[in-house]
Protein backbone atom coordinates (compact mmCIF):
# COMPACT_ATOMS: atom_id res chain seq x y z
CA UNK A 1 0.00 0.00 0.00
CA UNK A 2 1.27 3.40 -1.32
CA UNK A 3 1.16 5.79 1.53
CA UNK A 4 -0.34 8.89 1.11
CA UNK A 5 2.11 12.10 1.98
CA UNK A 6 1.35 15.72 3.10
CA UNK A 7 2.08 19.01 1.81
CA UNK A 8 5.15 18.59 3.88
CA UNK A 9 6.19 15.25 1.82
CA UNK A 10 5.44 13.43 5.28
CA UNK A 11 3.10 10.04 5.38
CA UNK A 12 -0.50 10.85 6.49
CA UNK A 13 -2.00 8.74 9.27
CA UNK A 14 -4.54 5.79 7.75
CA UNK A 15 -7.69 6.07 7.46
CA UNK A 16 -10.65 4.65 9.88
CA UNK A 17 -13.36 2.98 8.57
CA UNK A 18 -16.29 5.94 9.19
CA UNK A 19 -18.98 5.24 11.00
CA UNK A 20 -20.01 2.65 13.90
CA UNK A 21 -19.04 -0.76 13.44
CA UNK A 22 -19.54 -4.01 15.80
CA UNK A 23 -15.82 -4.77 16.47
CA UNK A 24 -13.81 -2.23 18.08
CA UNK A 25 -11.01 -0.90 16.04
CA UNK A 26 -8.38 -1.43 18.18
CA UNK A 27 -9.26 -5.59 17.87
CA UNK A 28 -6.60 -5.12 14.61
CA UNK A 29 -3.78 -3.69 16.61
CA UNK A 30 -3.43 -6.54 18.89
CA UNK A 31 0.14 -5.68 19.65
CA UNK A 32 -0.73 -3.21 21.82
CA UNK A 33 -2.81 -5.29 24.72
CA UNK A 34 0.67 -7.45 24.50
CA UNK A 35 3.07 -4.02 25.97
CA UNK A 36 4.23 -3.98 28.78
CA UNK A 37 5.56 -0.95 30.69
CA UNK A 38 9.19 -0.26 31.02
CA UNK A 39 7.99 2.48 33.92
CA UNK A 40 10.61 5.30 32.87
CA UNK A 41 10.45 6.62 36.69
CA UNK A 42 12.83 3.67 37.50
CA UNK A 43 16.37 5.76 37.98
CA UNK A 44 14.25 8.83 36.62
CA UNK A 45 16.91 11.96 36.67
CA UNK A 46 16.65 15.17 35.66
CA UNK A 47 18.17 14.75 32.04
CA UNK A 48 16.19 11.24 31.80
CA UNK A 49 13.16 13.89 32.59
CA UNK A 50 13.75 16.08 30.39
CA UNK A 51 14.54 13.81 27.33
CA UNK A 52 11.01 11.69 28.30
CA UNK A 53 9.38 15.20 27.67
CA UNK A 54 11.31 16.67 24.97
CA UNK A 55 10.25 13.19 22.64
CA UNK A 56 6.64 14.23 23.98
CA UNK A 57 6.35 17.19 22.44
CA UNK A 58 7.39 15.34 18.76
CA UNK A 59 4.47 13.12 19.14
CA UNK A 60 6.15 9.92 21.18
CA UNK A 61 3.77 10.32 23.72
CA UNK A 62 4.11 6.93 25.38
CA UNK A 63 7.08 7.15 27.86
CA UNK A 64 5.00 10.42 29.35
CA UNK A 65 2.33 8.86 29.85
CA UNK A 66 3.81 6.12 31.28
CA UNK A 67 5.62 8.46 33.92
CA UNK A 68 2.36 9.88 34.44
CA UNK A 69 0.82 6.68 35.33
CA UNK A 70 4.12 5.59 37.49
CA UNK A 71 3.40 8.76 39.40
CA UNK A 72 0.00 8.76 40.50
CA UNK A 73 0.73 4.62 41.62
CA UNK A 74 3.78 6.04 43.54
CA UNK A 75 3.35 9.35 45.04
CA UNK A 76 0.34 8.99 47.55
CA UNK A 77 -0.15 12.91 47.97
CA UNK A 78 0.09 12.97 43.97
CA UNK A 79 -2.76 10.62 43.88
CA UNK A 80 -5.13 11.58 46.82
CA UNK A 81 -5.18 15.11 45.98
CA UNK A 82 -6.29 13.94 41.96
CA UNK A 83 -8.57 11.81 43.68
CA UNK A 84 -10.59 14.58 45.06
CA UNK A 85 -10.47 16.65 42.19
CA UNK A 86 -11.62 13.66 39.56
CA UNK A 87 -14.23 12.53 42.02
CA UNK A 88 -15.50 15.72 42.43
CA UNK A 89 -17.03 15.79 39.23
CA UNK A 90 -19.25 12.44 40.18
CA UNK A 91 -20.68 14.24 42.36
CA UNK A 92 -22.87 16.75 40.05
CA UNK A 93 -26.12 15.53 38.70
CA UNK A 94 -26.10 16.38 35.03
CA UNK A 95 -29.23 16.79 32.11
CA UNK A 96 -29.42 17.29 28.47
CA UNK A 97 -30.58 20.61 27.95
CA UNK A 98 -33.08 20.66 24.37
CA UNK A 99 -31.85 23.92 21.88
CA UNK A 100 -32.91 26.86 22.37
CA UNK A 101 -36.19 27.47 21.26
CA UNK A 102 -37.31 24.07 21.04
CA UNK A 103 -40.09 22.53 19.40
CA UNK A 104 -42.61 20.20 21.49
CA UNK A 105 -40.57 17.13 19.05
CA UNK A 106 -37.47 18.43 19.75
CA UNK A 107 -38.31 18.29 23.82
CA UNK A 108 -39.81 15.06 23.43
CA UNK A 109 -36.65 13.33 21.87
CA UNK A 110 -34.12 14.73 24.44
CA UNK A 111 -35.92 13.27 27.37
CA UNK A 112 -35.81 9.93 25.31
CA UNK A 113 -32.45 10.73 24.78
CA UNK A 114 -31.69 11.44 28.01
CA UNK A 115 -33.09 8.24 29.41
CA UNK A 116 -30.94 6.37 27.35
CA UNK A 117 -27.93 7.48 28.72
CA UNK A 118 -28.76 7.04 32.16
CA UNK A 119 -28.73 3.57 31.27
CA UNK A 120 -25.29 3.57 30.28
CA UNK A 121 -22.23 3.48 33.34
CA UNK A 122 -21.94 7.32 32.50
CA UNK A 123 -20.36 7.85 36.01
CA UNK A 124 -17.82 5.52 34.99
CA UNK A 125 -17.36 7.04 31.88
CA UNK A 126 -17.28 10.47 33.27
CA UNK A 127 -14.42 9.49 35.86
CA UNK A 128 -12.16 7.69 32.72
CA UNK A 129 -12.63 10.86 30.73
CA UNK A 130 -11.10 12.73 33.89
CA UNK A 131 -8.24 11.06 33.25
CA UNK A 132 -7.26 13.55 30.83
CA UNK A 133 -6.79 16.22 33.66
CA UNK A 134 -3.30 14.61 34.20
CA UNK A 135 -2.54 12.81 30.47
CA UNK A 136 -4.05 15.86 28.78
CA UNK A 137 -6.20 13.28 26.71
CA UNK A 138 -8.31 10.38 27.65
CA UNK A 139 -9.88 8.07 25.11
CA UNK A 140 -12.89 5.65 25.58
CA UNK A 141 -13.29 3.00 22.59
CA UNK A 142 -17.02 2.13 22.18
CA UNK A 143 -18.40 -1.12 21.49
CA UNK A 144 -21.65 -0.40 19.47
CA UNK A 145 -24.63 -3.15 18.98
CA UNK A 146 -27.75 -2.90 17.32
CA UNK A 147 -30.72 -4.73 17.60
CA UNK A 148 -34.05 -3.79 16.84
CA UNK A 149 -33.50 -0.91 14.30
CA UNK A 150 -31.86 0.82 17.43
CA UNK A 151 -27.91 1.10 18.06
CA UNK A 152 -26.75 0.89 21.72
CA UNK A 153 -23.37 1.14 23.52
CA UNK A 154 -22.84 -2.55 25.20
CA UNK A 155 -19.85 -0.52 26.46
CA UNK A 156 -17.06 2.10 26.66
CA UNK A 157 -13.57 1.02 27.75
CA UNK A 158 -11.13 2.96 28.53
CA UNK A 159 -7.86 2.76 26.47
CA UNK A 160 -4.08 3.46 27.79
CA UNK A 161 -2.60 6.55 27.35
CA UNK A 162 0.47 5.29 25.75
CA UNK A 163 -1.74 3.57 22.88
CA UNK A 164 -1.40 6.90 21.84
CA UNK A 165 0.45 9.49 19.36
CA UNK A 166 0.50 12.69 17.52
CA UNK A 167 1.38 12.71 13.97
CA UNK A 168 4.26 14.90 12.91
CA UNK A 169 2.09 17.29 10.95
CA UNK A 170 -0.83 17.58 13.49
CA UNK A 171 0.51 18.18 17.06
CA UNK A 172 -3.10 18.18 18.20
CA UNK A 173 -4.78 15.26 16.38
CA UNK A 174 -4.60 11.67 18.71
CA UNK A 175 -3.55 8.79 16.90
CA UNK A 176 -3.78 5.18 17.68
CA UNK A 177 0.25 4.27 17.81
CA UNK A 178 1.08 1.20 14.77
CA UNK A 179 4.47 -0.40 14.15
CA UNK A 180 5.52 1.36 11.53
CA UNK A 181 5.30 4.97 13.16
CA UNK A 182 2.77 6.48 11.19
CA UNK A 183 -0.42 6.32 13.59
CA UNK A 184 -4.33 5.27 12.56
CA UNK A 185 -6.81 7.89 12.67
CA UNK A 186 -9.79 7.27 15.26
CA UNK A 187 -12.68 5.76 13.71
CA UNK A 188 -15.65 8.43 13.78
CA UNK A 189 -18.57 7.22 16.28
CA UNK A 190 -16.16 5.28 17.54
CA UNK A 191 -14.51 6.86 20.28
CA UNK A 192 -15.00 8.91 23.27
CA UNK A 193 -11.71 11.16 22.91
CA UNK A 194 -11.40 13.85 25.32
CA UNK A 195 -8.86 16.40 25.36
CA UNK A 196 -8.08 18.06 28.36
CA UNK A 197 -6.20 21.64 28.35
CA UNK A 198 -4.50 22.39 31.77
CA UNK A 199 -2.84 25.08 29.89
CA UNK A 200 -2.97 26.57 26.58
CA UNK A 201 -0.92 25.40 24.07
CA UNK A 202 -0.38 22.16 22.17
CA UNK A 203 -2.34 18.91 22.95
CA UNK A 204 0.97 17.17 24.15
CA UNK A 205 2.27 19.93 26.59
CA UNK A 206 -1.39 20.37 27.97
CA UNK A 207 -1.63 17.91 31.09
CA UNK A 208 -0.70 18.46 34.67
CA UNK A 209 1.82 15.64 34.07
CA UNK A 210 4.45 17.88 32.71
CA UNK A 211 3.71 20.27 35.40
CA UNK A 212 3.98 17.58 38.57
CA UNK A 213 6.97 15.92 37.39
CA UNK A 214 9.31 18.42 38.64
CA UNK A 215 8.09 18.53 42.08
CA UNK A 216 7.78 14.38 41.62
CA UNK A 217 11.57 14.35 40.91
CA UNK A 218 12.77 16.40 43.98
CA UNK A 219 10.35 15.03 46.52
CA UNK A 220 11.48 11.16 45.27
CA UNK A 221 15.22 12.54 45.97
CA UNK A 222 14.45 13.90 49.26
CA UNK A 223 12.59 10.88 50.19
CA UNK A 224 15.24 8.97 49.04
CA UNK A 225 18.08 10.81 50.58
CA UNK A 226 15.73 10.88 54.11
CA UNK A 227 15.49 7.09 54.33
CA UNK A 228 19.78 7.31 53.83
CA UNK A 229 19.86 9.79 56.55
CA UNK A 230 17.40 7.70 58.98
CA UNK A 231 19.71 4.65 57.88
CA UNK A 232 23.26 6.13 58.91
CA UNK A 233 22.67 8.77 61.59
CA UNK A 234 19.35 6.73 63.14
CA UNK A 235 22.01 3.80 64.44
CA UNK A 236 24.54 3.84 66.47
CA UNK A 237 28.26 3.23 65.10
CA UNK A 238 29.57 -0.41 65.89
CA UNK A 239 33.08 -0.68 66.49
CA UNK A 240 34.78 -4.25 66.21
CA UNK A 241 38.27 -4.54 67.60
CA UNK A 242 40.54 -7.99 67.09
CA UNK A 243 43.37 -8.65 68.71
CA UNK A 244 46.69 -8.74 66.69
CA UNK A 245 47.60 -11.89 64.81
CA UNK A 246 44.07 -12.34 63.52
CA UNK A 247 43.85 -14.34 60.97
CA UNK A 248 41.65 -13.22 57.79
CA UNK A 249 38.72 -15.77 58.90
CA UNK A 250 38.20 -14.48 62.02
CA UNK A 251 38.36 -10.64 60.95
CA UNK A 252 35.67 -11.43 58.47
CA UNK A 253 33.77 -13.55 61.42
CA UNK A 254 33.52 -10.00 63.05
CA UNK A 255 33.12 -7.52 59.84
CA UNK A 256 29.91 -9.73 59.69
CA UNK A 257 28.55 -9.75 63.40
CA UNK A 258 29.45 -5.86 63.39
CA UNK A 259 26.95 -5.37 60.06
CA UNK A 260 24.36 -8.10 61.32
CA UNK A 261 23.97 -6.99 65.01
CA UNK A 262 22.49 -3.52 64.46
CA UNK A 263 19.36 -5.15 63.02
CA UNK A 264 19.54 -8.78 64.41
CA UNK A 265 20.80 -7.44 68.07
CA UNK A 266 22.49 -10.25 68.79
CA UNK A 267 25.51 -12.29 67.41
CA UNK A 268 28.59 -14.23 68.23
CA UNK A 269 32.02 -13.12 67.73
CA UNK A 270 35.17 -15.23 68.59
CA UNK A 271 37.15 -15.07 72.48
CA UNK A 272 39.80 -12.41 72.82
CA UNK A 273 37.35 -9.51 70.17
CA UNK A 274 35.09 -6.72 71.38
CA UNK A 275 32.46 -4.45 69.82
CA UNK A 276 32.07 -1.26 70.96
CA UNK A 277 28.96 0.93 70.43
CA UNK A 278 29.33 4.57 69.53
CA UNK A 279 27.16 7.62 70.06
CA UNK A 280 24.85 7.88 66.91
CA UNK A 281 26.22 10.46 64.39
CA UNK A 282 24.16 13.52 64.95
CA UNK A 283 22.16 15.44 62.37
CA UNK A 284 18.69 16.64 61.50
CA UNK A 285 15.80 15.88 59.22
CA UNK A 286 14.50 19.48 58.56
CA UNK A 287 16.53 20.32 55.37
CA UNK A 288 14.76 16.72 53.68
CA UNK A 289 11.26 17.17 55.40
CA UNK A 290 11.24 21.01 53.96
CA UNK A 291 11.99 20.33 49.96
CA UNK A 292 9.29 17.59 50.84
CA UNK A 293 6.87 19.96 51.99
CA UNK A 294 7.41 22.20 49.56
CA UNK A 295 6.53 19.37 46.57
CA UNK A 296 3.91 18.50 47.81
CA UNK A 297 2.31 22.09 48.14
CA UNK A 298 3.55 22.40 45.04
CA UNK A 299 1.21 19.43 43.53
CA UNK A 300 -1.74 20.55 45.93
CA UNK A 301 -1.85 24.07 44.27
CA UNK A 302 -0.95 22.69 40.36
CA UNK A 303 -3.89 20.30 40.91
CA UNK A 304 -6.52 21.95 43.66
CA UNK A 305 -5.40 25.43 43.09
CA UNK A 306 -4.75 25.60 46.89
CA UNK A 307 -3.25 23.55 50.30
CA UNK A 308 -5.37 24.69 52.50
CA UNK A 309 -8.21 22.10 51.38
CA UNK A 310 -5.84 19.24 52.17
CA UNK A 311 -3.10 20.58 54.42
CA UNK A 312 -3.18 22.64 57.20
CA UNK A 313 -0.03 25.20 57.82
CA UNK A 314 3.43 24.05 58.91
CA UNK A 315 2.46 25.37 62.65
CA UNK A 316 -0.64 23.09 62.54
CA UNK A 317 -3.39 25.65 62.15
CA UNK A 318 -5.04 27.16 59.23
CA UNK A 319 -7.42 30.19 58.72
CA UNK A 320 -10.97 29.59 58.16
CA UNK A 321 -11.41 32.58 56.03
CA UNK A 322 -8.37 31.67 53.92
CA UNK A 323 -9.62 27.88 53.79
CA UNK A 324 -12.71 28.79 52.28
CA UNK A 325 -11.03 31.03 49.67
CA UNK A 326 -9.11 28.00 48.71
CA UNK A 327 -12.33 26.30 48.82
CA UNK A 328 -13.78 28.75 46.41
CA UNK A 329 -10.58 28.33 44.05
CA UNK A 330 -11.53 24.80 44.30
CA UNK A 331 -14.80 24.87 42.78
CA UNK A 332 -13.57 27.34 39.68
CA UNK A 333 -11.82 24.21 38.70
CA UNK A 334 -14.39 21.61 39.06
CA UNK A 335 -16.41 23.86 36.90
CA UNK A 336 -13.83 24.20 34.22
CA UNK A 337 -13.23 20.36 34.56
CA UNK A 338 -17.22 20.05 34.45
CA UNK A 339 -17.50 22.67 31.11
CA UNK A 340 -15.01 20.99 29.38
CA UNK A 341 -16.00 17.51 29.73
CA UNK A 342 -19.68 18.28 28.96
CA UNK A 343 -18.54 19.40 25.62
CA UNK A 344 -16.65 16.33 24.68
CA UNK A 345 -19.71 14.03 26.01
CA UNK A 346 -22.02 16.42 23.61
CA UNK A 347 -19.63 15.97 20.76
CA UNK A 348 -19.11 11.91 21.09
CA UNK A 349 -21.72 10.74 23.05
CA UNK A 350 -24.84 12.58 22.36
CA UNK A 351 -24.47 13.54 18.77
CA UNK A 352 -23.90 9.89 17.63
CA UNK A 353 -26.73 8.24 19.66
CA UNK A 354 -28.95 11.40 18.41
CA UNK A 355 -28.12 10.73 15.15
CA UNK A 356 -28.39 7.25 14.70
CA UNK A 357 -31.38 6.97 16.86
CA UNK A 358 -33.85 10.23 16.41
CA UNK A 359 -34.95 12.92 13.47
CA UNK A 360 -33.10 15.47 15.92
CA UNK A 361 -31.46 17.76 13.48
CA UNK A 362 -30.32 20.05 16.04
CA UNK A 363 -27.94 18.24 19.51
CA UNK A 364 -29.22 18.42 23.25
CA UNK A 365 -26.11 19.76 25.21
CA UNK A 366 -24.89 17.26 27.97
CA UNK A 367 -24.80 19.98 30.97
CA UNK A 368 -23.25 19.45 34.69
CA UNK A 369 -25.31 21.46 37.44
CA UNK A 370 -22.58 23.11 39.26
CA UNK A 371 -24.17 25.98 40.61
CA UNK A 372 -24.39 26.12 43.88
CA UNK A 373 -27.24 26.26 45.93
CA UNK A 374 -27.92 29.47 47.68
CA UNK A 375 -28.77 29.94 52.01
CA UNK A 376 -31.98 28.78 51.53
CA UNK A 377 -32.71 30.52 55.11
CA UNK A 378 -30.84 34.05 53.56
CA UNK A 379 -33.44 33.74 50.29
CA UNK A 380 -36.40 32.99 52.64
CA UNK A 381 -35.97 36.30 54.90
CA UNK A 382 -34.62 38.25 51.58
CA UNK A 383 -37.10 37.46 49.00
CA UNK A 384 -40.22 38.50 51.05
CA UNK A 385 -38.86 41.88 51.18
CA UNK A 386 -37.97 42.23 47.70
CA UNK A 387 -41.13 41.02 46.16
CA UNK A 388 -43.00 43.42 49.13
CA UNK A 389 -40.81 46.81 47.77
CA UNK A 390 -41.98 46.05 43.95
CA UNK A 391 -39.26 44.09 42.57
CA UNK A 392 -40.82 41.45 40.11
CA UNK A 393 -38.44 38.22 40.61
CA UNK A 394 -39.01 34.96 38.34
CA UNK A 395 -39.95 32.17 40.29
CA UNK A 396 -37.70 29.55 37.72
CA UNK A 397 -34.89 32.16 38.87
CA UNK A 398 -35.00 31.32 42.62
CA UNK A 399 -35.75 28.08 41.85
CA UNK A 400 -32.53 27.74 39.98
CA UNK A 401 -30.86 29.52 42.73
CA UNK A 402 -32.28 27.24 45.31
CA UNK A 403 -31.62 24.34 43.67
CA UNK A 404 -35.22 23.49 44.01
CA UNK A 405 -36.57 21.78 40.55
CA UNK A 406 -40.08 23.22 39.88
CA UNK A 407 -42.43 20.86 39.57
CA UNK A 408 -44.14 19.02 36.65
CA UNK A 409 -47.87 19.22 35.37
CA UNK A 410 -49.91 17.46 38.32
CA UNK A 411 -46.76 16.42 40.46
CA UNK A 412 -47.87 16.72 44.01
CA UNK A 413 -45.59 19.74 46.21
CA UNK A 414 -45.36 20.54 49.15
CA UNK A 415 -48.36 23.27 50.76
CA UNK A 416 -48.66 25.41 53.61
CA UNK A 417 -51.58 25.72 55.63
CA UNK A 418 -52.31 28.82 57.20
CA UNK A 419 -52.95 28.96 61.13
CA UNK A 420 -55.63 30.49 62.67
CA UNK A 421 -55.39 33.88 64.34
CA UNK A 422 -54.81 33.08 67.92
CA UNK A 423 -58.22 34.89 69.64
CA UNK A 424 -57.68 37.70 71.70
CA UNK A 425 -58.23 37.24 75.23
CA UNK A 426 -60.90 38.73 77.43
CA UNK A 427 -59.32 41.69 79.25
CA UNK A 428 -58.71 40.64 82.99
CA UNK A 429 -59.84 42.73 85.89
CA UNK A 430 -57.13 44.50 87.88
CA UNK A 431 -56.12 43.48 91.42
CA UNK A 432 -57.82 46.42 92.93
CA UNK A 433 -61.46 45.80 91.21
CA UNK A 434 -61.13 42.17 91.96
CA UNK A 435 -60.29 43.57 95.97
CA UNK A 436 -63.48 45.74 95.45
CA UNK A 437 -65.87 42.75 94.43
CA UNK A 438 -63.73 40.17 97.19
CA UNK A 439 -62.98 42.54 100.23
CA UNK A 440 -62.42 40.00 102.39
CA UNK A 441 -59.26 38.95 99.57
CA UNK A 442 -61.04 35.27 99.52
CA UNK A 443 -59.63 33.04 96.73
CA UNK A 444 -56.99 35.83 96.35
CA UNK A 445 -53.23 34.99 96.37
CA UNK A 446 -51.04 37.57 98.49
CA UNK A 447 -48.53 39.35 96.22
CA UNK A 448 -46.36 41.64 98.38
CA UNK A 449 -45.50 43.63 95.01
CA UNK A 450 -49.02 44.05 93.68
CA UNK A 451 -50.34 45.01 97.73
CA UNK A 452 -47.73 47.56 97.90
CA UNK A 453 -48.48 49.36 94.69
CA UNK A 454 -52.48 49.16 95.28
CA UNK A 455 -51.37 51.10 98.49
CA UNK A 456 -49.95 53.27 96.65
CA UNK A 457 -52.85 53.95 94.60
CA UNK A 458 -55.44 53.54 97.48
CA UNK A 459 -52.98 56.81 99.43
CA UNK A 460 -52.93 59.02 96.29
CA UNK A 461 -56.63 58.61 95.03
CA UNK A 462 -58.18 57.32 98.19
CA UNK A 463 -59.03 54.21 96.36
CA UNK A 464 -61.63 56.96 93.22
CA UNK A 465 -58.84 56.07 90.47
CA UNK A 466 -61.45 57.01 87.63
CA UNK A 467 -62.35 59.05 84.99
CA UNK A 468 -63.87 61.83 87.70
CA UNK A 469 -60.25 61.72 89.16
CA UNK A 470 -58.58 62.86 86.21
CA UNK A 471 -59.43 66.72 85.93
CA UNK A 472 -57.67 66.53 88.76
CA UNK A 473 -54.72 64.70 88.16
CA UNK A 474 -54.14 66.17 84.31
CA UNK A 475 -52.64 69.46 85.84
CA UNK A 476 -50.33 67.74 87.98
CA UNK A 477 -49.27 65.04 85.51
CA UNK A 478 -48.39 68.48 83.41
CA UNK A 479 -46.72 69.66 85.96
CA UNK A 480 -44.72 66.33 86.67
CA UNK A 481 -44.03 66.75 82.34
CA UNK A 482 -41.59 69.39 83.31
CA UNK A 483 -39.51 67.68 85.36
CA UNK A 484 -39.24 67.23 89.26
CA UNK A 485 -37.69 70.15 90.42
CA UNK A 486 -40.59 71.64 88.82
CA UNK A 487 -43.35 69.27 90.50
CA UNK A 488 -41.68 70.18 93.94
CA UNK A 489 -41.49 74.26 93.45
CA UNK A 490 -45.70 73.38 92.91
CA UNK A 491 -46.49 71.09 95.87
CA UNK A 492 -44.22 73.72 97.79
CA UNK A 493 -47.05 76.35 97.18
CA UNK A 494 -49.75 74.13 97.53
CA UNK A 495 -48.79 72.62 100.93
CA UNK A 496 -46.22 75.25 102.51
CA UNK A 497 -45.98 73.67 105.62
CA UNK A 498 -45.39 70.29 104.42
CA UNK A 499 -41.85 69.71 105.41
CA UNK A 500 -38.98 67.39 102.86
CA UNK A 501 -39.87 64.23 103.82
CA UNK A 502 -43.48 64.78 102.91
CA UNK A 503 -43.20 66.14 99.89
CA UNK A 504 -40.55 63.52 98.92
CA UNK A 505 -43.10 61.23 99.27
CA UNK A 506 -45.88 62.94 97.77
CA UNK A 507 -43.78 63.51 94.82
CA UNK A 508 -42.61 59.82 93.89
CA UNK A 509 -46.39 58.86 94.24
CA UNK A 510 -47.19 61.86 91.78
CA UNK A 511 -44.59 60.60 89.37
CA UNK A 512 -45.84 56.74 89.76
CA UNK A 513 -49.47 57.37 89.21
CA UNK A 514 -48.49 59.52 86.66
CA UNK A 515 -46.67 57.18 84.63
CA UNK A 516 -49.09 54.55 85.70
CA UNK A 517 -51.94 56.48 83.83
CA UNK A 518 -50.44 57.25 80.82
CA UNK A 519 -49.45 53.59 79.84
CA UNK A 520 -52.93 52.60 80.77
CA UNK A 521 -54.09 55.43 78.06
CA UNK A 522 -51.56 54.82 75.81
CA UNK A 523 -53.09 51.22 75.76
CA UNK A 524 -56.07 52.23 74.93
Amino acid sequence: MVDILDHRGLPMPKKATPGPATEPQTASVGYLYREFSEHPSRGLTPAKLASILEDAEQGRLENQARLAEDMEEKDAHLFAELSKRRRALLGLDWNLRPPKDATPLEKEWTGRLEALLRELDWEDMVYDASAAILYGYANLEYDWDRSEGQWSLKSADYRPADWFMTPAHNRNQLVLRTLDGLGEELREWGWLSHVHKAKSGYLTRGGLARILAWPYLFRNYSARDLAEFLEIHGLPLRLGKYPAGASDTEKSTLMKAVVNIGHAAAGIIPQGMQIDFQEAAKGSSDPFMSMMRWAESSMSKAILGGTLTSDTSASGGGAYALGEVHNEVRHDILTSDAKQIARTMTRDLVSPLARLNTPLRRMPQFVFETEQPEDIKLFADALPRLVRSGMKIPIRWAHNKLGIPQPEEGEEVLSFTPQPAPTAMPPQPTRTAALRADPDNDGLEDFPDQAAIDEALEAFTDGDLNEQMLPILEPVMAIAAEGPEALRDALDELFPDMDDAKAEERLTRALFVAELWGQIHGQQ
